[in-house]
C-alpha cells in the first residue's frame, strides 16, 4: 500500500490531500494531526474517506514543535487520542516521534509506555527515526530521548523517514536491516545530507531511495510506504500535483509495481 501524507500538500488542507490522493491513484492517506482543524476531527476525516473512496492507513500523532498544544499538552493524552482516531478510521498504525530531550518524565517512561499502548489499543505505534539538530557541520545537539534511532531500542514497530536519515547521515538500508520485521512504516522522501530536514521528492536528493525500495520489495515488506514530501515552494496546484505524481510513480517503479496511466 502506497499512501500520501497530508503533510505533503501543506499549505493546502487535509481535504486537498484526499483529493490529490484520489486523483493521482494513491492507495491510502496518512493523516498528520496538526494545526489544520479538520485533521483533528475524526468525523470530518471519515467523511473525506467516504467521499473520495481512499482509506486512512496511518495517523501521525501531533508531536512536532508546532503542534505542541494540539490535543492538549499531555504527550500520553495525544497518543491515546491518536490511537482512538486510528481505530475509528480503520488505520493500523500511529506514527510517533521520540520525546524531546526536555520532556524528561515522558522520555523516562517512553519505551515501556509505547509497549503498554500497543497492548491496550491493538494499534502499532511506529516510532520514527529522527536526527541531531545541527547548526553547522561541526556543531550538533542530540534533541531526542531515549534516542533518535529506533533500531537501538526494543520497540515492536518503527518508521524510517529518508529525509531524517539524510540529516542524521545514517544509512537507511542498514537501519532497516537492524530493525528486521520491526520495520512497519516508511516515509518516502529524500534529502541531501544538509542540516535542514528537506523532505525532497524521492530521487532528487542523494539518499539511496531507489535501492531502499528495492530492498523492501526483496524483503517482502508488508507495511505502508507513504510519500511525505515538502511542496511548499510549488507555485500552483498543478506543480504540487506533478510532485506528488512523481513521488508515487517513483515508489511504484522501484517497488516493482505497474505504473499508473493517467489522462
Amino acid at each position: 500500500m502506497i499512501g500520501l501524507s497530508t503533510a505533503s500538500v501543506y499549505p493546502e488542507s487535509t481535504a486537498h490531500a484526499f483529493n490529490y490522493a484520489a486523483l493521482l491513484g494513491y492507495d491510502a492517506v496518512e493523516v498528520m494531526v496538526g494545526i489544520d482543524a479538520l485533521s483533528q476531527q475524526t468525523t470530518a476525516i471519515q467523511q473525506l474517506i467516504d467521499h473520495h473512496g481512499v482509506p486512512v492507513c496511518a495517523v501521525h500523532a501531533p508531536c512536532l514543535l508546532i503542534t505542541q498544544r494540539v490535543w492538549g499538552t499531555d504527550p500520553w493524552g495525544k497518543l491515546e487520542r491518536s490511537a482512538e482516531m486510528a481505530a475509528a478510521l480503520g488505520a493500523d498504525v500511529v506514527v510517533v516521534h521520540p520525546p524531546f530531550r526536555w520532556q524528561k518524565d515522558y522520555a523516562r517512561e517512553f519505551v515501556q509506555g509505547i509497549e503498554g499502548l500497543e497492548l491496550s489499543t491493538g494499534i502499532a505505534f511506529a516510532v520514527e527515526n529522527m536526527y541531531p539538530w545541527r547548526a553547522s557541520s561541526k556543531r550538533s545537539v542530540e534533541a531526542y530521548l531515549p534516542g533518535r534511532d529506533p533500531s537501538t531500542e526494543p520497540y515492536a514497530n518503527a518508521t524510517i523517514d529518508l529525509s531524517h536519515a539524510a540529516v542524521a547521515q545514517t544509512d537507511p538500508i542498514a537501519m532497516a536491516e537492524r530493525l528486521g520485521e520491526r520495520l512497519r512504516h516508511i516515509h518516502l522522501t529524500d534529502g541531501t545530507g544538509s542540516a535542514k530536514d528537506e523532505h525532497l521528492v524521492p530521487g532528487r536528493g542523494n539518499q539511496p531511495a531507489a535501492e531502499f525500495l528495492k530492498y523492501l520489495a526483496a524483503a517482502d515488506f508488508s507495511g505502508h510506504v507513504v510519500a511525505e514530501i515538502n511542496t511548499r515552494k510549488a507555485a500552483t496546484s498543478q506543480q504540487r500535483s506533478a510532485d506528488l505524481a512523481e513521488s508515487l510513480d517513483f515508489a511504484r517503479e522501484h517497488l516493482g509495481m505497474p505504473r499508473i496511466e493517467r489522462p
